[in-house]
């Protein structure tokens, strides 16, 4: 991709933005970044600009973002955007962040998609390959931005990257070493026309341009993946909690296993796993079968799978006061998420739900909420919806922010008792994004 005094415009002025801007100017072209958003919100951002004296404009996006040779577009802007639209009525060639990176990456991509667990995913095959002496990086939808460390990726080197359905809207030539993807289930509807077949299309194109020379690893136990896996010509590999009959990683009784083609090549105990419960052991499987795949030593495999302690607003444990156990799972922004949550406890709870709302349907852990929760606390814009659906089955309050509900619940909760936060909706109508979220809830209870 020639990059050198090219006019380069991006959209978006947060992580991806910025590190798109840096990689431009890296690479001899000139970068102009638009965004939307007030000055106010874009203080930090700003002062990097103008560290890097790099052209920019906020509060808009002005007729100059259409002069230009190329046009990236970060992955929380929607394709369909006004501005989006229009540069593709000009004929600007448009692409996301992640395409621009992947395209001056030397290393291998291990590229993790899913509805839920990529993030943890992503992390623990970073920390499994490291372990095994298999200098790797992690980036993409946590970390770095991949535009920040492309360049510094040598050829006999990975990179585990969290790729999100927005990042792979707009790709071109993305080919990815290894692909995985972990589960599709319904998610981000409000950003695909509300067509749970349009977000599975997107979640599918991560192996659209792979050849015989690459791997697709895919979770066997997804019916919504497997009913929709298209034609691919890349070598396939399973993992199943459900099925012993797949050529990849499976679960039997409470060990796992690992058969490529007919032979065994590896085997662990889930105790050997320092996460718990079924979906983390799905998530390792993932990961064993790319670090077999790539050479990974066992007794490294495992060493990491002991040791790896998961990730942060992820069923995070915050504080314990008097008996009381408080969880950050900031990061649950739709339903599956908070199912998992939900079935990790064995204690009562009280939940915390709400946020910016992705057309949410709450009837799958309708049950569980009835079972195991003893109140609900609803926030955000969502808050009237959640208590609509939910106050016939548990009592429902709802509050206006974070600290207002850890004053709540500080004198409700008993010993025994696990105040959860597993949101099930995005947060940007109170919050800068999920980890902000997270942050203030750890800062409201550390206060106690």
């Amino acid at each position: 991709m020639e990059t050198a005094g090219k006019h380069i415009t991006i959209i978006g002025a947060q992580r991806s933005g910025i590190g798109a801007a840096r990689l431009v100017k890296k690479l001899g072209g000139i970068p102009f970044i638009s965004d939307a958003a007030p000055e106010g919100k874009l203080k930090e951002s700003i002062g990097i600009f103008n560290e890097n004296d790099f052209q920019f404009e906020t509060g808009k996006h002005s007729d100059k973002v259409f002069d230009c040779d190329l046009m990236i577009v970060s992955p929380g802007v929607p394709s369909d955007a006004v501005v989006i639209v229009e540069a593709s009525k000009r004929k600007i060639k448009i692409i996301s962040e992640l395409e621009f990176a992947s395209a001056f990456c030397k290393g291998n991509i291990i590229a993790i998609t899913g509805t839920n667990g990529k993030t943890t995913t992503t992390e623990l095959c970073g920390y499994v390959f490291n372990q095994s002496g298999m200098k790797t990086y992690t980036a993409g939808n946590i970390g770095y931005a991949f535009s920040e460390i492309a360049l510094d990726i040598k050829e006999n080197e990975f990179v585990a990257l969290e790729v999100s359905s927005f990042q792979l809207d707009l790709i071109d030539q993305f080919k990815p070493k290894a692909a995985v993807i972990l589960n599709i289930t319904p998610d981000h509807l409000n950003r695909y026309e509300n067509k749970f077949e349009n977000y599975i299309a997107s979640k599918l194109s991560i192996y659209k341009n792979q050849t015989a020379d690459d791997l697709l690893i895919l979770n066997a136990d997804s019916k919504t993946l497997m009913d929709n896996l298209s034609e691919h010509k890349s070598r396939s590999f399973y993992f199943s909690t459900v099925s012993e009959q797949v050529n990849g990683c499976y679960l039997s009784g409470n060990q796992i296993f690992f058969n490529q083609d007919g032979e065994l090549k590896f085997t662990c105990s889930v105790s050997d796993i320092n996460l718990k419960g079924e979906h983390n052991y799905s998530n390792a499987m993932a990961v064993i079968t790319a670090a077999k795949i790539f050479g990974c030593r066992d007794e490294s495999i495992k060493s990491a799978l002991k040791t790896f302690k998961g990730v942060e607003h992820r069923l995070e444990f915050v504080r314990e006061i008097d008996g009381v156990v408080f969880i950050n799972d900031s990061k649950a922004t739709n339903v599956d998420s908070v199912w998992y949550a939900l079935k990790s406890f064995d204690n009562p709870i009280f939940l915390i739900l709400g946020g910016q709302d992705k057309g949410n349907d709450y009837s799958k852990i309708e049950n569980l909420v009835a079972e195991k929760v003893k109140k609900i606390y609803a926030i955000g814009t969502s808050a009237d919806k959640i208590f609509n659906y939910f106050h016939a089955h548990v009592k429902v309050e709802i509050k206006k922010n974070l600290t207002e509900v850890i004053n709540t619940v500080n004198s409700e909760a008993r010993s025994g008792d696990v105040v959860l936060l597993s949101p099930a909706c995005a947060s940007f109508d109170m919050f800068d994004n999920y980890e902000h979220r997270g942050r203030v809830f750890k800062e409201a209870v550390n206060k106690l």
